[in-house]
């Protein structure tokens, strides 16, 4: 049962507290900043009890950012910044949805603060995700993929499996294994 239709989501990074990032998948569903707003844009549905997940790479300020090689601008310096940029948000998630018999959008906006804590501390289902991500950059042999690889996948994957009704972490850490074993 749809519960939403044409649901567009939109993140704003604080400049302040991130100096680059990448989002990691969805480079097909990727949607301009002035579409967002425009009701007769198409978007994507949101069912009852489904979630949407997007993980972003972030680089915080003052670290170099990785894959690049390049020198810091001799006349350029960032530019001026809100005061909002001052504060503890680390980013802005915006959701503009319509009823799923409505026909213009409503938005809703949520911050996000930021707040540091080790890999171990997040959350199953975060765990899990990441898991998936870094199969699908090993796979693909992703220059992104850092130090991931099919023991660390099924490593994280293992231990995140959580509450899995439909069985689809399961199956997910079997595909996985069979990855593992056909590169042996």
């Amino acid at each position: 049962m749809t519960i939403a239709k044409d649901v567009k989501i939109q993140v704003e990074l604080n400049p302040a507290e991130v100096e680059a990032y990448r989002l990691i998948g969805y480079e097909n569903r990727m949607l301009a900043k002035e579409d967002f707003n425009d009701d007769k844009k198409d978007a994507g549905e949101i069912g009852a009890g489904h979630t949407v997940t997007a993980l972003y790479e972030i680089v915080p300020p003052g670290q170099l950012v990785p894959g690049t090689d390049v020198d810091p601008s001799k006349y350029q310096k960032p530019g001026e910044l809100s005061d909002e940029a001052a504060g503890d948000e680390l980013l802005t998630v915006r959701l503009r949805y319509k009823d799923p018999d409505g026909q213009e959008s409503k938005p809703l906006e949520v911050p996000v603060v930021a707040e540091e804590k080790p890999f171990a501390a997040a959350s199953q289902d975060f765990q899990f995700a990441a898991a998936v991500a870094a199969f699908g950059m090993v796979l693909r042999d992703s220059k992104h993929r850092g130090d991931a690889n099919l023991g660390s996948v099924l490593e994280i994957a293992e231990s995140s499996l959580g509450d899995d009704p439909s069985g689809y972490r399961a199956e997910f850490l079997q595909l996985a294994m069979m990855a593992r074993d056909l590169k042996r």
